[in-house]
């Protein structure tokens, strides 16, 4: 475990960065061009800056980028049972 100290600045420039990047992934997973593998690498990344993002951020501010039951996860599921029957 790795601890850090940080000053309010530092803080305010984490949740931008953070909040910078967790927009981009949640654009880029609308995107339909984009394949069902990366999409759920996008996702993993999308955890862990959310858990650091939970560390640094107002629980108001957590509250807007929570996400649901991971719509790519229900579809590799499905296509997953497709494979299965052929």
């Amino acid at each position: 475990m790795i601890g850090m100290l940080l000053n309010e600045i530092e803080i305010k420039e984490m949740q931008y960065l953070l909040k910078r990047e967790m927009d981009e992934i949640l654009f880029d997973l609308k995107d339909e061009r984009i394949d069902l593998i990366v999409k759920k690498g996008m996702e993993e990344r999308y955890k862990h800056l959310f858990t650091l993002f939970k560390r640094v951020a107002d629980p108001k501010d957590c509250l807007r980028y929570m996400r649901t039951t991971s719509k790519i996860s229900k579809a590799s599921n499905r296509y997953k049972k497709n494979q299965k029957s052929y």
